[in-house]
C-alpha cells in the first residue's frame, strides 16, 4: 500500500489545504487510488476551479441554442430539424512535449466530443501559435514544432476522414517555448438524435467500448494544469498516442449503437480517462456508479487500479445502455472489431465505487469530485507596464539602431515585405497537407475569410472561422476580446453567412498570478459584451491555464470559433476580384491604428513588448461594426456582390493585394485604387482599423449597394476598379503603390515553404 506523505500529495499537484478538504469530504484519509482520482478531477484542466466564477458571466442562451455549455459539445439549431454540434479545445502542453502525437490526439479528442453528442463530424479547423521561425535562439525548435504539429493534425484528420477546412497560424516570440494548439470540430445531426453524457437509470449497465487501456497519458490532465520547466520534455509518457483508423471504427460503431435505441448515455474518455467520464456522467444524472476494473480491457500486463483510472489512452468511450439491451451494444461493437465489455452498473445513491480484484479501492461521493471541487476567486491586479514587458522573455533582442529605418519608406517594398512575413504570408504550405474535400461537403476551400460546408439534403451551408490576437489582449484585454469576436463575426459575414454562436478556447498563463486573472476577467467581460451585440451566445469552450515556461507566460490569447448560417449555398461570397471593370468599395472607415500592427512589427521592427508598452489597440464601436456587417450581409443575400474580404492584419494595402491573387477557380486580377483622407500615406495603407470590408460588384449594382449601405447607416466609399495585372494604389492623387500582381503573389506564396521545407521533410522521414 502506497504511503500518502506530504511529498506524495504535492506530487499530485494538490495543496495542503486541498488535501485537508478531501479528508473532510470523505470523513477519513483517502486511499492512494482515491488520491489519484481527486488529483485529476480537482486539476485546473478538469475542474475549472479558477475560471468557473468568471465564465458564468458569458451569454449562453438564445432562440437557436439547443444544448448550452456543460455537455461534451454545444448544439445549435440550423433549421428543418438539423442541428450542429461544435467545440474547440486546447492540446498545448502535449504538443510542446511531443508535437506530432500531441496535435494528433488533440484532433482525436475534439472529434470524439462532437460524435459523443450523436453528430457525424464533417469539418475540423485548428488555431496554431508558435514562436518566431527566425528567432536566433529558438527558431529551429519553433520550425520543428510547427512541422510536427501540422504533420500530426494531417495524419489524424486525413486518416479519420474529416475535412480540415480552415483555421489560423500565427507567430510571436511570446510562444517560443509554449506553442498553442487549439483544435475545433463540427458535426451535424437531427434534433431528435442528440445524446447526453448521463448515467441515467439505476441498474443500467455501464459499458467500456473502444481501444484497450494502456499506461499512456497517465496524469495528462495534471500535466496540463502545470507550467513547464527544464524537465518538461521528460514528460513524454503523459502524452497519449492516437490511432485515427480505430477512431473511425469507433465513430461508426457509436453512431450505429445510438441509432439502435439501446444507448441511454454516452461519454468520451478524454482528460482523466475513466475517472472523469464515469463521475461526470453520474453527476449530470444525480446517480451513483459502480465499476469493476478487473473487467477493463487492458493492453499491458499488471496494470494497477490507479493506472487504469488515470490512463488517458485514446479512442475509448463509456456507454450506459438500457437494461437488458447490453448484448445489442456489444454485438454492434464486435462487428466493428472493437472491445465492448460491461464493467459496472448505475447504482442508487451518489457515490462512485471502484472495485479491483474483489477489493474496493475507491468509494467517493460524486459531488466531492465535481460540485465540491475547489472554487477559487483568485486575486486580480492590473499588470504594471514593467511586469508586462519583463514577462516577454523571448523577444528579439536587436537594439533600435539595428532595426529597419522607415524614413522615406518605399511602400512597394513595405507591401512586399509584409506579404512575405510569417503572419501574413499564405498558409497554403500548411493546409495543403490537410484533406479538405473528404465527404465533398466543402463549398469554400481554406484560405478564405471563413470556411463553408454544405448541409447535404438542404440548400443551407455553414460558415466557420477561428480568430485570435494575443497582442491586442495583452495591451487591453477587454477591448482586445471585443475586437476578436467582431473579426470572427466579420469573417463569417464576408462569405455571406449570418453569425449564430461561438465556442472559445481561452489560453492564459498561471491563474496564480493576479495579473493573469485580471486579464482573464477582462477578456470574459469584453467577449460577453460583443457576443450580446452580435447575438452570438457561447455554447462550448475550454480554458487552458498554466501556459508558461520557467515563469514566463504567453500573451493572453482567447481564440474565438464562430459559426454562421447561409440559407442558400449558391449565394456564397468569396474574396478575390472576379471580373475586370467591377467596382471596388470600402465598407467602414480607416482610422490611425498603426501602433499594434503588422506594419509596426515587420517594417518598423517594434517588438511585442514595445507595442504593448507604447501602443493602443484599435478602438471599436460595436454598433458601427454591426452596421458594416449588416450592410455586407444584405448585399450578399441580394446577390449583389462579386467578392468581399475582411480588412484587418496588414491594413488596406495587404487586403487589396490579397483580393488580386489567383485562386483555384480564377486567375489573378489587378486593381486601380484611389484613397483619400487626412491620414498620412503609411497610415492610410497599413492601419489595422476594425469594422472594414472590401467589396466588389458589377457597375450595374452600384445604386443598390449604395442604397443598402445608406439603409444600414454604414459608411461606403467607392475606391476603385478591378482590372489589369498591376495593383496601383493612389493616396491623395499620389501613387503610393504600383506593383505587379504576380510579383506580390509570388512573395506571398513562397515565404513559408522556404522557411519550413527542411523541417517538414525531416518530420516526414521520422
Amino acid at each position: 500500500m502506497e504511503q500518502i506523505t506530504p511529498e506524495v500529495v504535492a506530487a499530485h499537484n494538490l495543496t495542503t489545504e486541498e488535501f485537508d478538504r478531501i479528508k473532510s469530504l470523505l470523513g477519513r484519509e483517502p486511499g492512494f487510488v482515491e488520491l489519484g482520482i481527486f488529483s485529476v478531477m480537482w486539476s485546473e484542466h478538469c475542474s475549472y476551479k479558477s475560471s468557473r466564477i468568471h465564465l458564468k458571466r458569458l451569454p449562453t442562451t438564445g432562440e437557436r441554442i439547443v444544448v448550452p455549455p456543460g455537455e461534451n459539445a454545444g448544439v445549435v439549431d440550423v433549421g428543418d430539424d438539423w442541428c450542429v454540434a461544435f467545440k474547440i479545445e486546447s492540446h498545448n502542453h502535449p504538443s510542446f512535449i511531443e508535437p506530432f502525437q500531441g496535435a494528433a490526439t488533440g484532433v482525436g479528442g475534439i472529434l470524439r466530443d462532437v460524435f459523443t453528442m450523436g453528430a457525424r463530424p464533417i469539418a475540423s479547423m485548428n488555431s496554431l501559435r508558435f514562436g518566431s521561425l527566425d528567432h536566433p535562439q529558438h527558431g529551429r525548435r519553433n520550425r520543428s514544432l510547427l512541422a510536427g504539429v501540422v504533420g500530426g493534425i494531417a495524419h489524424y484528420g486525413n486518416a479519420f476522414g474529416v475535412a480540415t477546412v480552415g483555421g489560423e497560424v500565427a507567430f510571436d516570440d511570446a510562444y517560443s517555448l509554449n506553442p498553442l494548439v487549439n483544435a475545433f470540430a463540427l458535426g451535424i445531426l437531427k434534433r431528435n438524435q442528440i445524446f447526453f453524457g448521463k448515467a441515467t437509470g439505476v441498474g443500467n449497465p455501464i459499458l467500456y467500448v473502444g481501444a484497450k487501456t494502456g499506461r499512456d497519458g497517465i496524469h495528462g490532465a495534471t500535466m496540463a494544469s502545470a507550467e513547464f520547466d527544464e524537465e518538461a520534455l521528460e514528460k513524454r509518457p503523459t502524452v497519449q498516442v492516437g490511432d485515427p483508423f480505430l477512431e473511425k471504427l469507433l465513430l461508426e460503431a457509436c453512431l450505429e449503437a445510438m441509432r439502435s435505441g439501446a444507448v441511454a448515455g454516452i461519454q468520451d474518455m478524454g482528460a482523466a480517462g475513466l475517472t472523469s467520464s464515469s463521475c461526470e456522467m453520474a453527476s449530470r444524472a444525480g446517480t451513483g456508479v459502480e465499476i469493476d476494473l478487473t473487467l477493463v480491457p487492458q493492453r499491458e500486463a499488471g496494470m494497477t487500479a490507479y493506472e487504469m483510472m488515470l490512463s488517458e489512452s485514446q479512442e475509448r468511450m463509456v456507454i450506459v445502455a438500457h437494461s437488458g439491451r447490453e448484448r445489442e451494444v456489444i454485438d454492434i461493437f464486435r462487428k466493428w472489431d472493437l472491445d465492448a465489455v460491461v464493467i459496472g452498473r448505475v447504482r442508487e445513491g451518489h457515490n462512485m465505487r471502484v472495485l479491483h480484484n474483489g477489493e474496493t479501492v475507491a468509494d467517493i461521493p460524486v459531488a466531492a469530485l465535481t460540485d465540491e471541487a475547489p472554487l477559487y476567486e483568485r486575486p486580480m491586479r492590473r499588470p504594471s507596464l514593467k511586469s508586462q514587458v519583463s514577462n516577454l522573455k523571448f523577444e528579439d533582442q536587436r537594439t533600435k539602431d539595428q532595426r529597419p529605418k522607415t524614413k522615406d519608406q518605399d511602400h512597394n517594398a513595405s507591401l512586399l515585405k509584409l506579404l512575405a512575413s510569417p503572419n501574413l504570408a499564405s498558409k497554403q504550405f500548411v493546409y495543403r497537407q490537410y484533406d479538405h474535400m473528404v465527404r465533398t461537403n466543402t463549398a469554400v476551400l481554406p484560405g478564405a475569410d471563413a470556411a463553408v460546408v454544405r448541409i447535404k439534403e438542404t440548400r443551407r451551408a455553414l460558415a466557420m472561422t477561428l480568430d485570435g490576437n494575443g497582442r491586442y489582449c495583452a495591451a487591453n484585454p477587454r477591448e482586445g476580446a471585443k475586437l476578436i469576436v467582431a473579426e470572427a463575426a466579420r469573417n463569417v459575414v464576408c462569405v455571406g453567412a449570418r453569425p449564430l454562436a461561438i465556442t472559445n478556447c481561452l489560453n492564459f498563463a498561471s491563474p496564480e498570478r493576479p495579473e493573469v486573472m485580471w486579464s482573464f476577467s477582462e477578456v470574459i467581460d469584453g467577449m460577453a459584451e460583443a457576443c450580446r451585440v452580435f447575438n452570438t451566445p457561447v455554447v462550448s469552450g475550454n480554458v487552458s491555464f498554466y501556459n508558461e515556461t520557467e515563469g514566463r507566460g504567453i500573451l493572453p490569447t482567447p481564440v474565438i470559433g464562430m459559426i454562421g448560417l447561409m440559407e442558400d449555398v449558391r449565394l456564397v461570397v468569396q474574396p478575390g476580384f472576379k471580373q475586370a471593370h467591377d467596382l471596388i468599395a470600402l465598407l467602414g472607415i480607416t482610422a490611425d491604428d498603426l501602433s499594434i500592427s503588422e506594419y509596426a512589427a515587420v517594417i518598423d521592427g517594434v517588438s511585442t513588448a514595445e507595442m504593448i508598452a507604447n501602443g493602443a489597440v484599435p478602438q471599436i464601436d460595436l454598433q458601427v461594426e454591426r452596421a458594416v456587417q449588416n450592410a455586407c450581409l444584405a448585399a450578399a443575400e441580394a446577390s449583389l456582390l462579386r467578392s468581399a474580404h475582411d480588412c484587418s492584419d496588414g491594413g488596406l494595402a495587404v487586403a487589396l493585394a490579397e483580393c488580386c491573387f489567383s485562386s483555384l477557380n480564377r486567375p489573378g486580377l489587378g486593381a486601380n485604387v484611389s484613397l483619400t483622407g487626412a491620414l498620412p500615406v503609411t497610415t492610410t495603407l497599413f492601419s489595422e482599423s476594425p469594422s472594414r470590408i472590401i467589396i466588389s460588384f458589377a457597375a450595374s449594382a452600384r445604386a443598390d449597394v449604395e442604397n443598402i449601405a445608406q439603409r444600414e447607416n454604414c459608411s461606403l466609399t467607392m475606391i476603385g476598379e478591378a482590372g489589369g495585372d498591376v495593383l496601383q494604389i493612389k493616396v491623395a492623387d499620389v501613387t503610393a503603390v504600383s506593383a505587379n500582381v504576380a510579383e506580390l503573389e509570388s512573395a506571398w506564396r513562397s515565404s513559408l515553404p522556404k522557411k519550413l521545407e527542411t523541417e517538414v521533410m525531416a518530420a516526414g522521414r521520422e
